[in-house]
């Protein structure tokens, strides 16, 4: 029998202090058309100003880049333009967002961010011999496991370690394999890494989680985020739908393996979760913040295509031919509506039968239009399949090319004010502020 933090002497690697290290509090960005830098700064600024500092976080996929035309320099050009305009100060990055081997090397020299994505790995079985290997350099993964503030110790058996190694360690290896690609170009002291899992069949246990951190150490990653699995359902740009409490109870856990394996396995001590998806997320922030602060414990959002979102809605919001845009992405999502929801079908849930007529939104005022789209479920309009729709429709405005980005240009106050708000008032301030 095993009891970690008593006997057992786990394999620990003291990560050199000399990376770059992530704030306490971070805030992934996601603007697919790399307009509304100053004003997600803006929200940043805000908070701030009320005491909740966010590090700003601009993150893009391959994928965006891939469908929008655009280059990952675009968006550190971005990024430094809204700090200069705004006079921050305070740290900010650049996240190559979900990349992968055979698509990090266009991300290298503008990021200082790489969320690695080895969601295809998982579950594939690592050799024999390294399953083998981890489990006999790791004695005390095997029997009863006592995590501080986890009511009830773990019993866990040598064929459970090999199971839980048998569906992670290969993806942890590939995670290895991108961390270190990266650092042989960029240098060691110079990026942020994360690891993600959260895409996987079930959420991970604690001590599912405990056995990966230990594969991560093993693999000498400096991980300052991973992004694990959690219960329920985080679709694209609506509210998390599932059992809160058990959200709750999972999030607690998850703080609590983090914070012993980072004194176990002598991870970076700035090592915080990630909660990682197209999802808002607004019923969840209060068991979080509650969370953070009875652990002292830091945490990393995205949000990502929320502010494709608020565009729209800007665009509504001003009428005329910002109006005139916004219902012609929505009848040309609405033809090819199977073609765009494909790729998501994981991440949406759209009552078709919920969906207006194209015919019907074309009568529509602007407010119509922005109370169906803009995320308030208190209001009596808001049409959680038309916003989700939208969400995974942005293709349509990257196919308008300069006439989409013209109509940003000329409405930028409008469009920037909801996506400042939209940030500082439904994220941040409900996340650390409790308002």
């Amino acid at each position: 029998m095993a009891l970690l933090g008593n006997l057992a002497l786990p394999c620990v690697y003291h990560f050199m202090s000399n990376y770059l290290h992530l704030g306490k509090f971070s805030f992934g960005m996601g603007d697919r058309f790399g307009h509304q830098g100053k004003a997600q700064l803006q929200a940043c600024v805000q908070a701030t100003a009320l005491g909740a500092v966010f590090i700003p976080v601009w993150n893009k996929s391959n994928r965006e880049h891939t469908f929008i035309g655009t280059e990952p320099a675009s968006l550190r050009i971005e990024a430094d333009a809204a700090v200069q305009a705004l006079n921050w100060k305070t740290a900010y990055h650049v996240d190559a967002d979900h990349i992968r081997l055979e698509t990090v090397d266009r991300f290298i020299a503008p990021s200082d961010f790489f969320t690695i994505d080895v969601a295809d790995s998982i579950g594939k079985p690592a050799a024999v011999a390294d399953v083998k290997a981890f489990v006999d350099r790791h004695p005390e993964l095997v029997g009863t496991v006592v995590i501080p503030h986890i009511a009830q110790p773990f019993s866990i058996s040598r064929a459970e370690v090999e199971r839980v190694a048998n569906k992670f360690l290969l993806a942890v290896q590939d995670a290895g394999k991108i961390y270190q690609h990266i650092a042989q170009a960029k240098g060691v002291a110079n990026f942020i890494t994360e690891v993600s899992m959260d895409e996987t069949d079930s959420p991970q246990t604690p001590p599912e989680l405990l056995i990966i951190l230990a594969a991560i150490a093993d693999q000498k990653i400096p991980i300052q985020t991973i992004a694990p699995k959690f219960t329920g359902r985080f679709n694209k740009g609506v509210d998390y739908v599932g059992d809160v409490a058990q959200f709750e109870k999972e999030f607690n856990e998850d703080l609590a393996v983090i914070a012993f394996a980072i004194q176990k396995y002598g991870l970076p001590p700035s090592l915080k979760l990630s909660v990682h998806s197209g999802s808002d997320k607004f019923s969840i922030y209060e068991a979080m913040r509650k969370a953070l602060a009875k652990f002292g414990a830091g945490v990393h959002i995205k949000t990502a295509g929320t502010t494709w979102l608020e565009e729209l809605i800007g665009l509504a919001e001003a009428g005329g031919d910002g109006l005139e845009i916004a219902k012609e992405i929505y009848a040309y999502a609405m033809e090819h509506v199977d073609e765009f929801c494909a790729p998501y079908a994981s991440v949406i849930d759209i009552d078709k039968a919920k969906l207006p007529s194209a015919t019907v939104v074309n009568g529509w005022s602007s407010k119509q239009f922005t109370d169906a789209l803009r995320h308030d479920q208190k209001n009596p309009g808001y049409n959680p399949s038309f916003r989700q729709l939208l969400h995974v429709s942005f293709k349509v405005a990257a196919k308008k090319g300069d006439r989409y980005l013209n109509a940003l240009k000329k409405h930028e106050a409008i469009v920037a004010k909801n996506v400042t708000e939209n940030l500082f008032e439904r994220h941040m301030k409900p996340l650390l502020l409790g308002k």
